[in-house]
């Protein structure tokens, strides 16, 4: 990942390849007769001074508009700016100067200009940096712009393409202080938390032939001997010893076995613990219910719940916060074959319960509802599953936003908040009563699938049946967010995104504080 330095030089005096300034858009065009115009965010002074006040006209007769994410590159001055090029990235609408820029604008465009940076060794950020809190926004926005997935490219590939393709290799913040120890434990959270969120991706980005749910443990067993986690792993005939009838019917078309994976995090002085449930399908063809052509290509990354929670885990450990968090990750490879579970079968879970499989290309509500009854025996103060479920999640609030569900509202409540303060787009979503009756099985206790309409909803009401009803819970579908298919925008990739990660790290650390809702 990129090296992160807090300097107080000055943004036209420090030695670099870029320097990043912001800029942002006053008035409105056409509203009371005034026309938009540009105005420079504060950090920008010294740079602005070396092209003799006029950085923001240049700006503006080069087309820069101030939108949000908008990056502008032009040449530095002949003198007064030691950097080669100054780079201008919009903020959007400004509003009063004296007031902070809010952090995930922050974080978006610093994301924005390390991506427009791909090749060059270092760049100065010379962002509004007023506070610990814009510190953190701008150093984590460009870590986790700066990133690029190469782990299965070529040895022949072009070392000259490679080097223009390269992340940023060194941020270094100005304005932010060294000496400052607020300004240096933001910067230290937030290399902790993006070098986790791009764990999260390289793990949703590997091809599924190169991380089946054995690989899977694996990677969680190196870095819980790396980290002083303690880890257990239940191999397919501890699973079947144990009765985890959900895990083991996803798992059984596959030459892959599954696994169910407990990690965890415990401070001395903790008071409070949260369980973790991540959903690890390596691979998801959507078993005898084959998904459609079309379909098949990114289900790779349908284990990103479980990403997001092992990332988080090992973020708490590294950060020392004063909680017990337990990460299970339920890890599977949804296959067909002759060993595969048929439409019609019934599965009897490790709570006992049984379920009728009406599809089983909704697999991911089977292994999760395995987990979240053995987490739930721990007794943790609260439970939080992070899966990419369902696709009518998608349909109902897009590509970048997850759901929250929960069986109580102030806990609900609480992992929004959470989801806020991170920057991360969420959205509460119901799950009425009524839908109950629509997973109703002749010859079960309940039906893995009910009726089309509500679908999202429904998931969650199906996993409801599998909580204690005494432990606060919640459901992210990540469905949406989890991958981008669309082109890179702000700090988000292409491919895996590591969505939910900073959520939950937020939430362990409202956990260490005893603030759960």
């Amino acid at each position: 990942m990129s090296a992160l330095t807090l300097s107080s030089s000055s943004a036209a005096t420090l030695r670099a390849d870029a320097v990043v300034v912001g800029v942002a858009t006053s008035g409105s065009a056409g509203k009371a007769g005034k026309k938009a115009s540009l105005v420079l965010a504060p950090g920008a002074e010294a740079v602005d001074k070396a092209y003799d006040g006029k950085l923001a006209a240049t700006l503006e007769t080069l087309g820069a508009s101030g939108g949000e994410g908008e990056v502008t590159k032009l040449p530095a001055p002949a003198a007064g700016v030691k950097a080669p090029v100054v780079v201008a990235v919009g903020l959007g609408e400004a509003t009063d100067r004296k007031e902070p820029v809010e952090p995930e604008v922050l974080r978006r465009a610093a994301g924005a200009a390390a991506r427009a940076l791909a090749g060059t060794k270092k760049a100065a950020f010379a962002l509004p940096v007023q506070d610990p809190e814009a510190v953190a926004a701008v150093a984590e926005g460009a870590l986790l712009g700066a990133y690029s997935f190469t782990s299965y490219k070529g040895k022949d590939s072009s070392a000259k393409k490679d080097a223009k393709s390269a992340p940023l290799a060194e941020i270094a913040l100005v304005g932010a202080k060294a000496r400052d120890k607020a300004h240096k434990a933001a910067a230290e959270r937030a290399v902790v938390v993006a070098e986790e969120v791009h764990r999260a991706r390289d793990l949703i980005n590997t091809p599924a032939n190169g991380l089946d749910p054995k690989g899977f443990a694996a990677e969680v067993r190196a870095a819980a001997k790396e980290y002083g986690l303690t880890i257990e792993v239940l191999d397919e005939k501890a699973l079947t010893k144990g009765g985890y009838g959900g895990i083991l019917g996803v798992g059984n078309g596959s030459t892959q076995p599954p696994r169910l994976v407990r990690v965890g995090w415990s401070h001395p002085k903790a008071k409070k613990s949260l369980a973790l449930i991540g959903k690890g399908i390596t691979y998801d063809s959507g078993g005898i219910s084959l998904k459609p052509a079309g379909h098949n290509e990114t289900m790779k990354c349908d284990m990103s719940g479980a990403a997001a929670v092992f990332s988080t885990v090992v973020a708490a450990a590294r950060m020392g916060l004063r909680a017990n968090v337990t990460g299970w990750l339920a890890l599977a490879e949804n296959m067909p074959s002759g060993s595969a579970t048929r439409p019609g079968d019934v599965l009897t879970m490790y709570s006992g319960k049984t379920v009728e499989v009406l599809n089983t290309d909704a697999e991911g509500r089977l292994v999760m509802a395995d987990a979240l009854a053995r987490a739930g025996e721990e007794q943790p103060d609260a439970l939080v599953d992070v899966a990419t479920l369902t696709g009518a999640m998608m349909v109902a609030l897009g590509a970048r936003t997850f759901g929250i569900m929960a069986n109580d509202d102030a806990f609900r409540t609480a992992v929004h908040e959470a989801a806020g303060e991170a920057g991360e787009d969420a959205w509460p979503m119901p799950m009425p009563a009524h839908l109950r009756k629509g997973i109703d099985s002749p010859v079960a206790d309940i039906a893995n699938v009910g009726d089309r309409m509500g679908g999202g909803l429904l998931a969650g009401v199906f996993l409801k049946e599998f909580v204690p009803e005494d432990i606060p819970w919640a459901h992210l579908d990540i469905a949406g967010p989890a991958f981008n298919e669309a082109a890179p925008f702000g700090y988000t990739p292409k491919g895996g995104t590591g969505s939910a990660v900073r959520t939950l790290v937020r939430l362990v650390e409202r956990t260490a504080d005893g603030d759960l809702g």
